[in-house]
């Protein structure tokens, strides 16, 4: 294995969970989310020599986000109906293990199923925010660097995401718990 290989294996790679968690909630699609990941990968490596090392997860976030923007433009210029998937939003508390029992298993699910619904009602820049920070644990700086925006910016569009969530969780579950 070559020198620039194996740089990248151990700069980048680390950073391919994040870059798919990424690419699967802005995507919300797997098959999505894996050509998003495949063609940011590929697009990683071809410009491998511009990294520099600190920066890597925001730096491959940046490709993954702009793999992203790449593949909604051309869906837009050539609109399809994609075909419903088997590990879809609907059916992911069938993928759960089935260690608690099945009445709890399913109000999880519900209230997964939920949120995850309440994170795609989101608009697409307070959703990549929340991401970044709550679910990949990124600091503010990194996630200005990958939306290409201030911090000041970061910090309203997360408070502004959190908010809704919150707001729209509470409702959603009030409903819930009115249905049992």
């Amino acid at each position: 294995m070559n020198d620039r290989r194996a740089r990248f294996e151990a700069l980048v790679m680390p950073h391919l969970d994040a870059a798919y968690r990424l690419a699967r909630w802005l995507s919300n699609s797997s098959a999505d989310a894996d050509d998003i990941v495949q063609d940011a990968i590929l697009r990683a490596y071809r410009g491998f020599d511009a990294l520099r090392a600190p920066e890597a997860k925001a730096w491959l976030m940046v490709i993954v986000r702009n793999c992203h923007r790449s593949t909604l433009q051309r869906q837009r210029r050539r609109p399809t109906e994609p075909l419903p998937e088997e590990n879809d939003v609907q059916d992911a508390h069938a993928m759960m293990a089935s260690s608690p029992g099945p009445e709890q298993e399913a109000i999880c699910a519900d209230e997964r199923d939920a949120l995850v619904r309440l994170m795609f009602t989101l608009p697409e820049d307070h959703r990549e925010v929340l991401i970044l920070r709550d679910i990949e644990d990124m600091s503010y700086r990194e996630i200005a660097s990958v939306i290409n925006a201030p911090i000041g910016t970061v910090m309203s569009r997360l408070a502004r995401a959190r908010a809704a969530i919150k707001a729209q969780y509470g409702h959603a579950r009030g409903q819930l718990s009115a249905v049992r």
